[in-house]
C-alpha cells in the first residue's frame, strides 16, 4: 500500500476507502495549520530514475531501478496507519521454493455452465406460426421461404427463443414490404400460449401481423448521362418509367439491363454509379424520385488482337477464332463468343479475354479497343470413353486417347479402340482443328475393323482423309458440309445366290464422299423447333474381278415442332439409292438396310430388307428350319419415316414413337412391305445431350423377327 501524496491547493481523497494521513499536520504559532511533505521534493525527484529524451530508445532493465525507500517513520512489517500486517515472505519459504507444476498436470476440462447442464431430453415449448397482411401484397409465400419461426419446426428451448424469432420475422416482413415499394410498412408480432395440457410441453402462437402502407411510386425518372448513339440508346433500354412502384427488383433489373445492352452495342466500359431515390412522403401520393448517374466511356469499335501469359496459341492461330472484323462496333457477345471458342479447345487452364482502351480514334469518332487475351496452358491429354447398347449390334465400348496439340496449332492424335460384342477395332487419327478458318476441321484416319453382324462378317482396313465444316453447340450454322477421299480394303462374308451360300470375297474400294448439310434448328443437340435437310453423295468404285463404278445417295429431312413448353412432336424421312452397279457386285458393308436404334426401332440392327432364301437354310435334327436364322443381304434402296413425341418435365423425359421403313433390292424405294414398329423411351436430360433409352416392337413382323428390341444411347434418335 502506498502512501496518498498531495500538494497545496489540492483537495484530499473522501470515501470510506480512502487512505488515512500518515502525517498530521504542524500546528502555527498564529494559530494556522501548514502541511509537511512526507518526503521531500528533492529527495522524491532524486529517487526517480534517469530518463532518455530518446522516445525510440530501449526500456532500462528493473534491476537499474532502486527499490522505492519506506516512508519515513514507516517500519516494514509494521501497521501503516492502520490495516493489518503483511508478514515479509522469506526465501526459505517451502511454497516459493518448490518449482512449478507442469502445464500437462493442469485439468483444461472446462467448467459447466447452465446451458451446458441441459439434458437433451429437457423439455421444449412448441408453437404455431401465423401471419397476416402479406398475402394481400403476394409475399406470404417468400416471407415463409425465410421466416425464423418457421425454420424452427415449431419447437423451441424456450418462450424467449420464440419472441427472438418473432422478432426478427418482423424485420424480415418489414424488409419484403420495403422491396416492393411500401416504405411506410409496419409489423408486430404477439406470443399467445394456450393453457397446457397435463404431460404435453406449452404450446404458443406466434403471429406476425403486418401493415403495408402506402404503396411509393416514381415521380421522376432521371438518366445522368452523356450523348449515345443512337440518342435514345439508354432511355429506350431502361425499363423505368414514372407510375412505376419503387420496386428494388425492378430497379436492379433494370440497371443490369443498362449494363448489358450497352456493351452490346458500342459502350463496353459503362459503369453506373449510386442510384438515389429521394422519397416524398408528404404529400397525398406517396412517391419517390429517381436519379442515375451513368458513366458511358466512349464509343468503341473492335481493333486488334493481343495475348500475354504462357501462350498456347500464337497471334496469327488466334486470330482465326474471331467472328467480327477491325472497326466493327463493339458487341460484348462477340467477345463472348471469342472467348467460348477458345475454351472449347481444351487447352487452356485459365482464359480472359478483356477490352483496352488505345486512345485511338477512327474517322467515325469510335475509339479502337484491343482485346486482350490472358492464355495459361491447361493439360493437352485426355482418357475419354463412351458405351451403348442395341438389340442386334449388342455392347459397344470406345475409348480414345487423345494429345489435342501434339502438332502445334491444334494438331490432335488420337489412339481409339473399340471392344464390343460384334465389332472390334484399333484406329489412329489425325485432326487439325480450326485449320486457318474457325470450325474447319482436316481429318486423317488410318483404322483396322472387325465386324461380325447378321447382314456381313468383315475384316476391313481404311485410310481416309476430309476437310469438314461443322456446327458446334457455340456456333450452330446454317450450313455445313464435308467431303473427302476413302480408300478400302475389305474382306467380307457375302451370300452367292448362285452356289445358294456364304463366300468370302475381298474388296478394294475407292470413294470421294460429300455431305451438305441446312439446318434452321433451334439446338444441335436437342432440337425443339426448325427443320434440318442433309444431302449425302458418294461416287464409288469397287474392284472384285473388275472395276465397277456406282453412285451411292442419300437424302434426309427432319422437323421439330413445338405443341408448347414441355411437348415436342418429331418427324423424319429418309431415302437412300446406289445406281450404276447390280446389287451382288457391292460389298455387303457398303448396302443399304433397315432396322436398328437410328432406323426402325422395334427390330434387329440391320434385319429390314431382302434375305437369304429359305433354301439357304440347313434343317435341324428334328428336320426344322429356323427362319430366325435367315441373314440378311441388303438392297440398294432404303425409305424410312418416324414420328415421336418428346414430352418433358425436368430433366426427364418421355418418348412415345412410331416407325417404319424398310430396304430394297430395286434402285429406288418401292414403299412396298413397309414394316412398321412403336414403342416408348426415356430420356434424362445432361450438359452434352439426352441419355436416351428405348424400348420397341415390331407391329406387323416377319416370322423369325424378335418381339421386343432394347436401345441405349446419347442423344436424340433424330
Amino acid at each position: 500500500m502506498a502512501a496518498q501524496l498531495s500538494k497545496p491547493g489540492t483537495a484530499p481523497a473522501q470515501g470510506p476507502d480512502a487512505p488515512k494521513p500518515a502525517a498530521t499536520p504542524t500546528p502555527d504559532p498564529a494559530g494556522a495549520q501548514t502541511d509537511t511533505d512526507i518526503v521531500p521534493e528533492a529527495e522524491f525527484n532524486a529517487a526517480l530514475p534517469p530518463l532518455s529524451n530518446d522516445i525510440n530508445a530501449p526500456l532500462e532493465p528493473m534491476s537499474t531501478v532502486a527499490p522505492p525507500l519506506p516512508p519515513q517513520g514507516v517500519v516494514p512489517g509494521q501497521p501503516i496507519a492502520t490495516g493489518d500486517t503483511r508478514p515479509t515472505p522469506t526465501p526459505e519459504d517451502p511454497q516459493l521454493a518448490a518449482p512449478l507444476s507442469p502445464l500437462t498436470s493442469f485439468d483444461t476440462t472446462p467448467l459447466q455452465t447452465a446451458a451446458d447442464l441441459q439434458d437433451k431430453d429437457a423439455p421444449q415449448v412448441r408453437y404455431d406460426t401465423q401471419v397476416a397482411g402479406l398475402k394481400e401484397v403476394g409475399l406470404e409465400a417468400q416471407w415463409r421461404a425465410l421466416s425464423a419461426l418457421r425454420d424452427g419446426g415449431g419447437k423451441a428451448a424456450n418462450a424467449v427463443q420464440v419472441q427472438a424469432r418473432a422478432r426478427e420475422d418482423e424485420a424480415l416482413a418489414v424488409r419484403l414490404l420495403k422491396s416492393l415499394g411500401y416504405y411506410d410498412a409496419t409489423a408486430v408480432s404477439i406470443i399467445e400460449s394456450n393453457p397446457p395440457t397435463p404431460g404435453t410441453p406449452t404450446r404458443f402462437i406466434a403471429r406476425v401481423t403486418a401493415t403495408p402502407g402506402r404503396l411509393y411510386t416514381l415521380s421522376s425518372v432521371t438518366l445522368q448521362a452523356g450523348p449515345v448513339t443512337p440518342p435514345d440508346l439508354l432511355t429506350s433500354n431502361f425499363a423505368l418509367k414514372p407510375g412505376d412502384a419503387i420496386e428494388a427488383a425492378r430497379i436492379q433489373g433494370a440497371e443490369a439491363n443498362l449494363q448489358l445492352i450497352a456493351p452490346q452495342n458500342g459502350y463496353p466500359f459503362l459503369t453506373i454509379g449510386e442510384r438515389d431515390v429521394l422519397l416524398d412522403d408528404q404529400s397525398e401520393t406517396a412517391t419517390g424520385a429517381y436519379t442515375l448517374p451513368i458513366d458511358t466511356g466512349p464509343r468503341a469499335s473492335f481493333g486488334a488482337l493481343r495475348t500475354e501469359g504462357d501462350p498456347v496459341f500464337d497471334l496469327e492461330h488466334l486470330n482465326v477464332f474471331p467472328r467480327f472484323d477491325g472497326g466493327d462496333l463493339y458487341d460484348r457477345r462477340k467477345t463472348d463468343d471469342l472467348r467460348d471458342a477458345l475454351v472449347a479447345t481444351g487447352l487452356f487452364s485459365t482464359l480472359s479475354v478483356e477490352p483496352t482502351r488505345t486512345g485511338r480514334i477512327n474517322p467515325d469518332g469510335t475509339e479502337q479497343v484491343d482485346l486482350l487475351v490472358r492464355q495459361t496452358k491447361g493439360p493437352a491429354r485426355s482418357l475419354n470413353g463412351n458405351v451403348g447398347y442395341s438389340t442386334g449390334q449388342g455392347f459397344r465400348l470406345e475409348g480414345n486417347w487423345t494429345h489435342r496439340n501434339l502438332f502445334p496449332p491444334e494438331g490432335a492424335l488420337i489412339a481409339s479402340v473399340i471392344a464390343g460384342t460384334q465389332e472390334q477395332g484399333l484406329s489412329g487419327t489425325f485432326r487439325r482443328a480450326n485449320a486457318g478458318r474457325r470450325d474447319r476441321t482436316f481429318t486423317v484416319v488410318a483404322a483396322a475393323n472387325h465386324s461380325n453382324y447378321d447382314a456381313f462378317d468383315a475384316f476391313t482396313g481404311t485410310l481416309s482423309a476430309r476437310w469438314s465444316y461443322d456446327s458446334t453447340p457455340i456456333w450452330q450454322k446454317r450450313i455445313t458440309y464435308f467431303y473427302g477421299a476413302e480408300l478400302i480394303g475389305t474382306n467380307e462374308s457375302v451370300f452367292d445366290f448362285a452356289r445358294n451360300e456364304r463366300v468370302r470375297r475381298t474388296y478394294g474400294i475407292a470413294a470421294i464422299p460429300a455431305q451438305i448439310q441446312w439446318d434452321t434448328s433451334d439446338d444441335l443437340l436437342n432440337p425443339t423447333r426448325g427443320y434440318r435437310l442433309k444431302l449425302n453423295l458418294s461416287p464409288e468404285t469397287a474392284v472384285q474381278g473388275g472395276v465397277k463404278p456406282y453412285v451411292r445417295a442419300l437424302a434426309e429431312g427432319t422437323l421439330y415442332y413445338p405443341i408448347n413448353d414441355r411437348l415436342v412432336i418429331a418427324g423424319r424421312a429418309r431415302a437412300g439409292s446406289i445406281a450404276g452397279v447390280a446389287r451382288d457386285d457391292l460389298a455387303p458393308s457398303r448396302r443399304y438396310y433397315g432396322g436398328g436404334g437410328g432406323s426402325v426401332r422395334g427390330y434387329g440392327f440391320q434385319r429390314l430388307g431382302p434375305f437369304e432364301p429359305v433354301s439357304s437354310l440347313v434343317p435341324n435334327e428334328d428336320g426344322e428350319i429356323d427362319l430366325a436364322d435367315l441373314r440378311p443381304v441388303g438392297g440398294r434402296s432404303l425409305a424410312e419415316f418416324a414420328i415421336e413425341a418428346r414430352y418433358r418435365f425436368g430433366n426427364f423425359g418421355i418418348v412415345p414413337f412410331i416407325d417404319a421403313g424398310n430396304s430394297y433390292e430395286g434402285v429406288l424405294p418401292s414403299l412396298s412391305s413397309v414394316k412398321l414398329g412403336a414403342g416408348i423411351g426415356g430420356r434424362f436430360y445432361t450438359n452434352f445431350g439426352p441419355f436416351r433409352i428405348d424400348v420397341a416392337t415390331p407391329l406387323n413382323p416377319r416370322e423369325g423377327d424378335s418381339k421386343v428390341a432394347l436401345y441405349i444411347s446419347i442423344g436424340q434418335a433424330f
